[in-house]
């Protein structure tokens, strides 16, 4: 397989950017690296006509002593049993505004790549060469991408120990049961006499309550029930007050009728 591509970009630049791995992965088209893998492998979608592969490897590159460089890999697919094996050669050359990369070697595969037009397969691949070829123009263009350091004197303490709850000024105000947010977020109805105190404390008193609580708790102030009036009976000693005094009154006429008759 021979393939070139030509990019608006100095050797030079191209050169530091393939010796820089994390910088390739960058110019991989489509791949998605695996968290604390190398830099270049991963998983990578290709899409060959009216279907798709998505195999999961790596890719390692490295510089021969003659300039170019050697690009080796293998990948397996994701679903299925398939795999590809790939052994290339990269040559950077001179050119007029800019630098051509030259693609050489041979890749061997099996599995559902196997079972598609070749024609359609060497497409594929021509048109991912040219995207990697254009994306590492790019990030040769960029430059090193370094770290932004972490300021340190911008945050501070809000806890004098591990222990210390006491909010901050500039710490948001806790929240509000939800029993009790529920009724003081409804505004109070609009009226010039307003409610009379009674009503206002009941309603207060029953906020937080349970449902069953307030369903049978009796109401307050002006809305509480008239009391039926009881009749009092009246008591024991007042009942034999008169019998006795009426029984006194006939003994002093007796006895004063006995003194007379004497004298």
């Amino acid at each position: 397989m021979e393939h070139e591509v030509f990019v608006p970009v100095a050797v030079q630049r191209l050169e530091e950017t393939l010796a820089d791995p994390a910088r390739v992965a960058r110019a991989v088209p489509g791949l998605q690296q695996d968290a604390g893998a190398e830099p270049v492998s991963g998983r990578l979608k290709l899409r060959v006509g009216s279907h798709s592969v998505t195999y999961r490897g790596s890719v390692r590159i490295t510089r021969l002593d003659d300039g170019s460089y050697a690009a080796e890999g293998d990948a397996v697919e994701a679903r299925g049993t398939g795999s590809v094996k790939l052994a290339l050669t990269l040559r950077i050359e001179e050119a007029e505004d800019g630098s051509r990369l030259a693609f050489g070697g041979t890749a061997s595969a099996d599995g559902r790549l196997t079972e598609l037009p070749a024609d359609a397969v060497t497409s594929a691949v021509h048109r991912l060469l040219n995207r990697f070829a254009e994306q590492l123009a790019a990030v040769a263009e960029e430059g090193p991408q370094e770290p932004e350091p972490l300021v340190t004197q911008d945050f501070e303490a809000k806890a004098t120990s591990d222990f210390d709850t006491t909010p901050d000024a500039d710490d948001a105000a806790a929240p509000m049961p939800a029993a009790a947010r529920g009724r003081e977020d409804v505004p109070e109805p609009a009226d010039a006499a307003g409610p009379p105190a009674e009503a206002a404390h009941a309603r207060r008193t029953m906020i937080g309550r349970s449902a069953e609580e307030v369903d049978h708790a009796p109401p307050r102030g002006r809305y509480a029930p008239v009391p039926v009036p009881q009749t009092v009976a009246a008591g024991s000693p007042l009942r034999w007050a008169a019998p006795a005094a009426a029984l006194a009154l006939a003994s002093a006429i007796v006895v004063g009728r006995a003194l007379r008759k004497r004298h």
